[in-house]
């Protein structure tokens, strides 16, 4: 066991003001950030409060920032940490009390860009068929679960709160390069606003905040070209 000190900013919704506390944690190297946030909730303030479900970096909902980088606090490992961890709500989000931001109006922007299968030709039989080829194309953007660390990351974000967000074009992909899907010219149309596609700048930051390490800015690239062959604008 090890000592660490964890040092969190907290916000009083009551007050409307934010302050850092610290706590000390003993820890063991293989311990994640999650459960000395645990800890500390358990037994040293149990007014702490932060957001967490499954524990296994499947439902996105402990995303916060961790020593100045958008992490899951589930995946992110003691070991890998310096002894003093400073702990952070994710940025640009309103924050609604300590770590807990509100994303209703990024969930919103995820909803916005139609994020389900469109398809009215008749149904067949049994499922409708995907070569293994076409489902390469969509694997990656399909492991999103939608934490809101690379939009919380995205400079963009950060200026402009109508910019639909890294997410939320990533959700578009998804299902504009699904072989089963018929709504591409609707969603391409949903993202090629003012804030939409062309406001992403290249900058990365989502690829390097993304838990699940996906690609993001690669897939805006390829939307981009998309919407350029096809001779759309926004």
């Amino acid at each position: 066991m090890k000592k660490y000190k964890f040092k969190i900013k907290r916000f009083d919704p009551e007050k409307e003001n934010f302050r850092w506390e610290e706590f000390s944690v003993d820890m063991k190297p293989m311990e994640r950030v999650l459960d000395g946030l645990d800890r500390i909730k358990d037994y040293a303030d149990g007014s702490l409060t932060f957001r967490r479900s499954c524990g296994h970096g499947i439902c996105g909902s402990c995303a916060m920032k961790i020593n100045g980088r958008n992490s899951l606090s589930c995946q992110t490992l003691i070991k890998d940490m310096s002894e003093t961890i400073r702990i952070e709500p994710l940025e640009a989000f309103p924050v609604i009390k300590d770590l807990v931001v509100d994303m209703d109006d990024f969930f919103k922007k995820n909803d916005y860009v139609l994020p389900y299968l469109i398809n009215d030709e008749p149904p067949p039989e049994r499922e409708r068929l995907q070569s293994p080829s076409e489902q390469e194309k969509i694997l990656e953007s399909i492991t999103c679960i939608m934490c809101g660390s690379c939009t919380s990351s995205c400079p963009i974000y950060w200026t402009d709160n109508q910019y639909l967000g890294p997410s939320s074009i990533l959700k578009a992909f998804r299902f504009i390069f699904d072989s089963r899907d018929r709504g591409k010219k609707e969603r391409l149309e949903k993202i090629l606003q003012p804030h939409g596609l062309w406001r992403c700048h290249s900058i990365f930051n989502c690829v390097e905040s993304c838990p699940k390490e996906i690609d993001i800015t690669g897939h805006i690239t390829e939307l981009k070209r998309l919407a350029l062959k096809n001779r759309f604008r926004s």
